[in-house]
């Protein structure tokens, strides 16, 4: 397993400078991956970019920043197609980055809420199987895979499960297009977080982690134990990235209604974190 950070733990929005101020640090304490969310793919110099990741000897994963107008199964067809567009701005960056992986809660606009009956949620989940076809196609033109995320049901109403998140993935059916979980998601939507990670399987590709009030993975009432089993039964062995928020960067605090301090600083957060999650799973 490789074991990361999200640059989400310290600011946003994620620039070159950050970058360089950062990268040094997260090696320094012993990660191997740093994860980039692509808020603005045009704003970065993705050349200098790689070569400040590389330097300091990380390898680099990607994550959607699924704003306002960025949506694969909104009701207006140039919202669909705007969010169509970010995701192929995304992926090309991230082809210039040395990414191999883009994920997210891919299908709508974080904190979107709408009511469906099941008529209209089959219906929705077909135009997103359609929708993520597309994406899978122009990613495996750059070798990278597009993997999807559920989120708890105060950000979104469509995918709150693994399951169902699996369900698409099984309908999209390319090898190019997988599951990941956010076990601080699934902590609020599943019964149980080891039969989540069992129900993705072969096909989970991508693990981020926090505890269940999104603070330092192994301080609340998670029960890792049973994820370390259920990530051991199903083999996995992708990156296992730490990501949660800081309440110092407004932008962030508001979008992840992180309205107190979750560790003394984001530096010993990502520090325990890192020695909890290397000594239950490395």
């Amino acid at each position: 397993m490789k074991f990361g950070v999200s640059l989400w733990l310290w600011t946003s929005p994620v620039t070159n400078e950050v970058i360089e101020n950062y990268a040094p640090k997260i090696a320094e304490m012993g990660f191997d991956t740093v994860e980039l969310p692509l808020e603005d793919p045009a704003a970065l110099d993705c050349k200098r970019a790689r070569q400040t990741i590389e330097k300091n000897g990380l390898t680099l994963t990607t994550c959607a920043a699924m704003g306002g107008g960025r949506d694969l199964i909104h009701p207006d067809k140039s919202v669909r197609d705007d969010g169509i567009q970010y995701m192929k701005d995304s992926l090309d960056a991230a082809e210039k980055l040395g990414s191999t992986l883009f994920v997210g809660p891919l299908a709508s606009e974080v904190g979107r809420l709408w009511q469906s009956d099941d008529v209209q949620r089959e219906k929705e989940t077909r135009l997103l199987v359609s929708q993520l076809n597309e994406v899978a196609d122009y990613a495996a033109q750059k070798n990278i895979t597009i993997c999807l995320e559920a989120l708890n049901r105060f950000e979104t109403s469509f995918l709150n499960l693994t399951s169902q998140v699996s369900d698409v993935v099984e309908r999209v059916d390319h090898p190019n297009c997988k599951v990941m979980i956010d076990l601080f998601h699934a902590g609020i939507e599943e019964k149980d977080l080891g039969d989540a990670i069992r129900t993705a399987g072969k096909n989970l590709h991508h693990l981020q982690v926090a505890e269940n009030d999104r603070g330092t993975p192994g301080t609340g009432q998670f029960d890792w134990d049973g994820v370390a089993s259920a990530l051991k039964e199903i083999g996995y062995d992708g990156h296992v990235i730490i990501e949660t928020f800081s309440p110092a960067n407004e932008l962030l605090a508001k979008a992840a209604a992180i309205w107190r301090p979750l560790a003394e600083s984001p530096d010993i957060l990502a520090k325990d974190g890192l020695k909890f999650m290397k000594k239950l799973l490395g």
